[in-house]
C-alpha cells in the first residue's frame, strides 16, 4: 500500500538560510578577511566578491520566494554596523532594514543571526570570545540593532553554532588550543591589525577559553535583544551531531556531549524560545572513543560520512534535554551531485516528520544554503546551495533540488 503523503503543519517555517561574510562580499573590516590575507593564511582563497548578496539581496529575495520557500534566515555584519569601537553606521543599520523589508514584501519571515562566526577586527584585537570582558560589545551590538531593526524581524538567533570549534576538535579537524593559540597565521593577524593578540571564531580561538565567554555573551544579548524593540523569539543555535554509541561506548558519548552540546543546551534552558538545531552527521563512539566510519560509507564534499537520518536523532536529543521547540535553522550537504543532495534532504525531512508525529515541537526547517558560496577555509571548491552561482559574472542559476525543495515547501507535503 502506499504511503499516503504526511502534512507538515499550516504554520511551518520553510527556508533557506546564509550568512554575511559567506555571501556578501567586500567584508573588509571583519577579523575573517584578515586572516584571509595574511601571508601564513590557512584560507584557500579570499572571500572578494562572494556572491554580491550585499547588493543583490532584492532580487535574490525575490527568488528565494518565487521557488516557494516562506522563510530566509540570514546574518547582519557586526563589522558593517561597528566598524571601529563605538562607532555605529546607520547607512549599514539601514541596509539591513532594506533586506528586512523586502522579505516582507515577499511574506518571508525573517530569521536573523546577530552573529555568524565574523567579528569586528578591532574585537579581535581585544582578543575577542577568549576575553570574557568582551562579552558587553556583543551585547552592546545586539542592543544597538534590534533598536532599529526588531520592529521587522521575525525570530532571531544570538550566535551562530559557540559550540562548533569544541566539535570540530573532537573530530581530530582543527588544532588543539595550544597549537592555535602559538599559530603563525594568528601572529600575522595580530600584526596586521596592530595588536599583541588576535583571536578570531572559529579558526583562530582557543575554544577552550571561549566556551565560557559565549555562554556568558549569549545570556547578556538574549536580555538585550528581549528588551529592545518588536516581539519574537530568540534563541541560540548549536552544531549538533547525532551521538551513537555502539555496546561500551555510552560513556565516551555521554562524555562528548556533557562537554560540546549540554553545557550550552544547559543555558538555553535559561528562558530561551528556542533552540537551533544545525545537523549534518553522526557520531559513533565505542570503549576507546570516536569510531570512524567504513572506508568505504558515502561522504560529502566536507569528509563525514552521508547520513541525513542524523538530523531526527538530534532534534529528539535537543527537544527532549531543553524542552524547547526546535527550528532546524541548518541541515544539508555539500556536493556536486544534486541527485544526492535531494536524496540527503528527502531522507532529513522524513526524519523531521517522524519527530512531528511523535508530537515534538518543531518549528521550521531551514536548508543550508541558499548559494554555493564561500565555506570558510575551504574557499569555493564546497557546494552546498541550492542556487548555483556563475562568480564571474553573478548569475544566479537554481538547481532542480531547490525547486524540489520549495515545491514540497509550497504544498507542506512530503
Amino acid at each position: 500500500m502506499e504511503q499516503q503523503a504526511f502534512k507538515f503543519p499550516d504554520n511551518f517555517w520553510w527556508g533557506v538560510a546564509g550568512a554575511a561574510h559567506q555571501v556578501e562580499g567586500g567584508n573588509v573590516n571583519s577579523d575573517c578577511w584578515v586572516l584571509e590575507h595574511v601571508p601564513e593564511s590557512s584560507y584557500a582563497e579570499v572571500s572578494g566578491d562572494a556572491c554580491d548578496h550585499f547588493h543583490r539581496y532584492p532580487e535574490d529575495i525575490a527568488q528565494v520566494a518565487d521557488l516557494g520557500y516562506n522563510t530566509y534566515r540570514f546574518s547582519i555584519e557586526w563589522a558593517r554596523i561597528e566598524p571601529e569601537e563605538g562607532e555605529f553606521s546607520i547607512a549599514a543599520l539601514e541596509h539591513y532594514r532594506r533586506m528586512l523589508a523586502t522579505c516582507h514584501v515577499y511574506n518571508l519571515k525573517p530569521i536573523v543571526t546577530f552573529h555568524h562566526f565574523t567579528s569586528p577586527r578591532w574585537f579581535a584585537a581585544k582578543g575577542g570570545w577568549e576575553v570574557m570582558d568582551n562579552a558587553k560589545y556583543f551585547a552592546r551590538y545586539c542592543e544597538r540593532a534590534t533598536a532599529h531593526l526588531g520592529d521587522l524581524i521575525g525570530a532571531a538567533c544570538t550566535i551562530n553554532e559557540p559550540n562548533v570549534g569544541l566539535l570540530i576538535q573532537d573530530l581530530g579537524f582543527t588544532p588543539t588550543d595550544e597549537q592555535i593559540a602559538s599559530a603563525p597565521f594568528r601572529k600575522a593577524a595580530a600584526k596586521a591589525v596592530g595588536s599583541d593578540q588576535f583571536s578570531a571564531f572559529p579558526g583562530c580561538c582557543q575554544h577552550g577559553l571561549a566556551r565560557d565567554v559565549f555562554l556568558k555573551a549569549h545570556r547578556m544579548a538574549f536580555d538585550a535583544i528581549k528588551s529592545g524593540r518588536g516581539d519574537f523569539p530568540v534563541g541560540m543555535t548549536l552544531a549538533l551531531e547525532d551521538r551513537q554509541a555502539i555496546p561500551g561506548g555510552e560513556a565516551q558519548r555521554d562524555k562528548a556531549r556533557r562537554g560540546i552540546d549540554d553545557v550550552f543546551l544547559d543555558v538555553a534552558k535559561q528562558g530561551d524560545d528556542f533552540i537551533g538545531v544545525q545537523t549534518y552527521t553522526r557520531s559513533v563512539y565505542g570503549p576507546e572513543g570516536r569510531v570512524w566510519p567504513d572506508e568505504n560509507a558515502e561522504r560529502t564534499q566536507m569528509g563525514y560520512e552521508f547520513y541525513p537520518e542524523a538530523l531526527e536523532g538530534a532534534i529528539r536529543y535537543a527537544a527532549g534535554y531543553t524542552g524547547l521547540p526546535v527550528i532546524v535553522t541548518e541541515n544539508g550537504i555539500g556536493t556536486d551531485d544534486d541527485t544526492r543532495r535531494i536524496e540527503y534532504v528527502r531522507r532529513a525531512l522524513q526524519g523531521v516528520r517522524n519527530c512531528l508525529m511523535d508530537g515534538i515541537d518543531v518549528r521550521g526547517y531551514c536548508y543550508w544554503s541558499v548559494f554555493d558560496n564561500f565555506e570558510w577555509s575551504f574557499g569555493y571548491r564546497i557546494r552546498f546551495g541550492l542556487i548555483d552561482v556563475d562568480r564571474s559574472t553573478q548569475k544566479r542559476a537554481p538547481k532542480p533540488s531547490a525547486t524540489w525543495l520549495g515545491e514540497i515547501a509550497r504544498a507542506g507535503k512530503l
